[in-house]
């Protein structure tokens, strides 16, 4: 019998601080339920829009495939927060192809994420206003419940930015 063991993964650098970490965790949360709201109208559901709203959105046929690839895209972008407090983020993987078992440099997490929290804070921030826009493709419940859903994305950018500037404070003077 063939036993195959793991070793977990050895930490270079100080462990993130708490705070930090829940960030982290907080950050797929947020971006869960507008994206389950777009899975929904992908598939046939109105959620919120009236008939010819929902025709003009355009969600169906390849339109579906778009907005379920937008829904994977972001949930798979907002995981890879937890990269920047976790050990995986540091060192690769012993399983990676060629690269397992090296260490990341730090530039090359915290330039991305850097821009990454620039472009979701400037890209979201402005959906506080959702009410004070009329949106005629909705009915009120609908975008009052869609406002709901997409507001928590507001807090993606600053939190992403956050929780960069940690990684880059425990990276730094890190050889790589």
């Amino acid at each position: 019998m063939v036993r195959m063991t793991t070793t977990p993964p050895v930490r270079t650098v100080p462990a993130p601080p708490r705070w930090a970490v829940r960030a982290a965790h907080v950050v797929p949360l947020l971006v869960l339920p507008s994206g389950v709201w777009r899975l929904l109208l992908a598939a046939g559901h109105r959620g919120g829009h009236t008939e010819a709203g929902y025709e003009a959105l355009g969600a169906t046929g390849w339109g579906a495939v778009y907005v379920v690839a937008l829904s994977v895209a972001g949930e798979v972008l907002a995981l890879l927060t937890l990269g920047l407090v976790s050990p995986w983020g540091e060192v690769l993987p012993p399983w990676v192809p060629r690269f397992g078992g090296r260490r990341i440099p730090p530039s090359a997490a915290v330039v991305p994420a850097a821009v990454g929290s620039v472009a979701l804070t400037l890209l979201w921030t402005p959906f506080v206003l959702w009410w004070a826009v009329p949106h005629p493709g909705m009915t009120p419940l609908g975008g009052t419940v869609a406002g709901f859903l997409y507001l928590p994305l507001v807090a993606w950018g600053p939190l992403l930015a956050a929780v960069t500037v940690s990684y880059h404070r425990r990276r730094r003077g890190v050889p790589a």
